[in-house]
């Protein structure tokens, strides 16, 4: 580390000043500020009841001024981080191993990825990332940590992560891009015949439903309509066994802060909430997170959780739209495949090559499976992306 730097360990982001966050952070993502992660760690979503204790990384330079930012947690479970390392902690238990607990540089219960290694635009962002990765390991030594993983990281930082010895994984997510159509027609325009009619279909049944769709920001939505929503979107976990993470008074709190940079579609049956997908924004991408539904109506899925968020992208000139992790049947609405990568610090050096194996043979098959996804788009040739 840098003589001229120095790091300190913060126990929450709302002790780091906002002025800190704008100068360190993206000035329009919506999850890379203090406002996301203060409010999901106040409301418990990422706090130490849940198993998350926060570890951020504070890098200061020789006059006291805040100079780098690496978010961290400590945890003691796998939810809500978006490194897929269930089958690591079940081989670490096999072989009479400890995996837990981790350290994560990742964005809670959030599957998008950004910079991570938060730094102020300098000659000096070089060592100032240096400092905050080897603090991280000397944190994740200090804490037993059988590793320190950092989820998701721009591309740019990819190769540098790698040449300080962390392994790199590969993942497939689904992303849309801008073709630079006028309109939701516009865009169907480039689909095979057979694809298009598919689409035009689903978005008739649910136009014809009696359903009415809307799309809501968050300074437009009233801090009491969030339990009925909220509702909506346990629901979804509840189905499936999980738990929902965040509190209707953490959405109400997320609606408040970041106002238009929350943007909800919200299908309603004589004026009463029946679904909603909860998404959030910069100024150049549109993501989607958390979806719920009471009851089943068809295609509802599609409309609020893909085609709204496409004809509200076109509308608002975005690039892109990122509808969150994993579903094969985001390809038949135009969403490419697309290679994403965590990085992994593994402490335990015997372990370290055996993850090093099994990730070379998983680059191979996450490159063979997006190939063959993408052979699976519904857009013309002569129109393909």
């Amino acid at each position: 580390m840098s003589a001229q730097l120095s790091i300190r360990c913060l126990s929450a982001a709302s002790s780091l000043p906002r002025a800190v966050w704008q100068r360190l952070c993206p000035p329009d993502h919506p999850f890379l500020n203090g406002d996301f992660l203060a409010i999901v760690e106040q409301h418990g979503a990422a706090a130490p009841e849940s198993g998350w204790t926060a570890r951020h990384l504070l890098a200061l330079d020789g006059s006291g001024a805040a100079v780098g930012l690496l978010p961290l947690y400590l945890k003691r479970h796998s939810h809500g981080d978006f490194i897929h390392d269930w089958s690591w902690a079940a081989a670490y238990r096999q072989l009479g191993r400890a995996y837990y607990p981790k350290l994560m540089t990742c964005l809670p219960h959030t599957p998008v990825g950004g910079p991570r290694l938060l730094t102020v635009d300098s000659p000096e962002r070089v060592p100032i990332r240096s400092a905050l990765i080897e603090a991280a390991i000397e944190l994740a030594k200090a804490s037993a940590a059988s590793s320190w993983h950092v989820a998701l990281p721009s591309a740019e930082e990819v190769p540098f992560l790698a040449s300080a010895g962390l392994l790199i994984s590969d993942d497939v997510q689904f992303h849309w891009r801008n073709p630079g159509c006028a309109d939701f027609d516009g865009y169907l325009a480039g689909f095979t015949s057979e694809k298009r009619r598919k689409v035009r279909a689903e978005r008739r049944r649910v136009a014809e439903s009696g359903l009415h769709v809307e799309t809501r920001h968050g300074d437009q939505i009233d801090a009491g309509e969030w339990p009925r929503l909220h509702a909506l979107y346990a629901s979804t976990f509840d189905r499936f066994g999980n738990y929902a993470a965040l509190s209707a008074e953490c959405f109400a709190a997320l609606a408040d802060a970041l106002g238009r940079r929350l943007v909800a579609f919200i299908a309603r049956e004589a004026g009463v909430p029946v679904a909603v997908a909860i998404c959030f924004r910069s100024d150049r991408a549109l993501y989607g997170r958390y979806w719920g539904c009471r009851g089943e109506y068809h295609s509802l899925h599609f409309e609020l959780c893909f085609y709204q968020g496409i004809a509200y992208c076109l509308r608002e000139g975005l690039d892109r739209f990122e509808p969150g992790a994993g579903g094969e049947h985001k390809i038949a609405r135009g969403f490419v495949p697309s290679v994403v990568h965590s990085a992994h610090w593994i402490a335990d050096p015997a372990m370290r090559q055996l993850l090093q194996r099994h990730l070379a043979v998983q680059r191979r098959e996450v490159s063979a499976y997006r190939e063959d996804a993408a052979r699976h788009l519904p857009f013309r040739l002569s129109a393909a992306h």
